[in-house]
């Protein structure tokens, strides 16, 4: 690791990213400071993994071959005898797994994950929403329909953790009801896009009214029957959310620029 790779990584490693491994375990914190790291390039590929230093922490060796495992699970590591464990350039990674897509979501990549994200919706969910139409049954018709209304019911608060709960049951719902196992086991992955915007302020205050009753739409016409009609519904409602980040993430990019810009006049 270069030297400012390794003032980068440390310094990540004293000051976690919102909190979010201060207070788990030794493993839980080493997990999150390495992957995060490895994620976003401080630890570049053909690397060795450094020394941990959690707060002047030690972990113990078998918490360090335990989180070693963790990574080399998701594809980040390749662990080899006498070299030990050493960074796996990107097109090894498992992409797919919920805690890369958070820790490429806390980069400096974070719109261009979030449109991928969007890319992959757009190609799975007005399929789904299609199959759906013929595979569904009461208690996905039931579900839907719920979560559409929780939705509404919440739609002042869009940006809030109500309404991100009735919307990634509304979409776990809607892949499972495809009745195709393949589409079912994205549930995770989807839901990223959504939990994503909300941790990453990506959510407006108020919810898009279109996209609201299109949900609703949707279950309606998945419990009619009305393949076509749900997948054209569906198609809308991506659209609409990628849209929605793109604009959002300019914003923030946009937001950005002028804080760097007033504290580099103020220095």
């Amino acid at each position: 690791m270069s030297p400012v790779a390794r003032v980068a990584f440390v310094e990540r490693s004293r000051t976690p990213d919102d909190g979010t491994a201060a207070e788990g375990t030794l493993h839980d914190r080493l997990l999150d400071q390495w992957g995060a790291a490895i994620v976003d390039g401080a630890i570049a590929p053909g690397d060795r993994l450094p020394v941990p230093d959690l707060d002047s922490q030690r972990p113990s060796r078998t918490v360090t071959r335990e989180v070693t495992r963790v990574l080399e699970a998701m594809g980040l590591v390749t662990v080899k005898r006498k070299v030990g464990a050493t960074v796996n350039p990107r097109r090894l990674w498992n992409i797919y797994d919920p805690r890369v897509i958070e820790w490429r979501l806390r980069g400096p990549g974070r719109g261009r994950t979030l449109h991928e994200l969007s890319e992959l919706r757009a190609c799975v969910e007005p399929m789904a929403a299609q199959l759906a139409a013929s595979h569904a049954d009461q208690d996905h018709w039931a579900k839907l329909t719920r979560a559409a209304i929780d939705m509404v019911a919440n739609a002042d608060r869009a940006d809030g953790p109500d309404y991100l709960r009735a919307d990634e049951t509304f979409h776990r719902t809607l892949l499972e009801a495809s009745g195709n196992a393949m589409f079912a086991a994205l549930g995770d992955v989807i839901a990223s896009v959504l939990s994503g915007r909300t941790r990453h302020e990506l959510m407006p205050r108020k919810a898009d009214e279109k996209a609201l009753r299109l949900h609703g739409d949707v279950a309606a016409l998945i419990r009619r029957g009305d393949a076509e009609g749900a997948r054209h519904a569906m198609d809308w409602i991506v659209d609409e959310s990628d849209r929605a980040i793109e604009q959002m993430t300019r914003k923030d990019s946009e937001s950005s620029v002028r804080t760097a810009d007033e504290e580099s006049s103020d220095s």
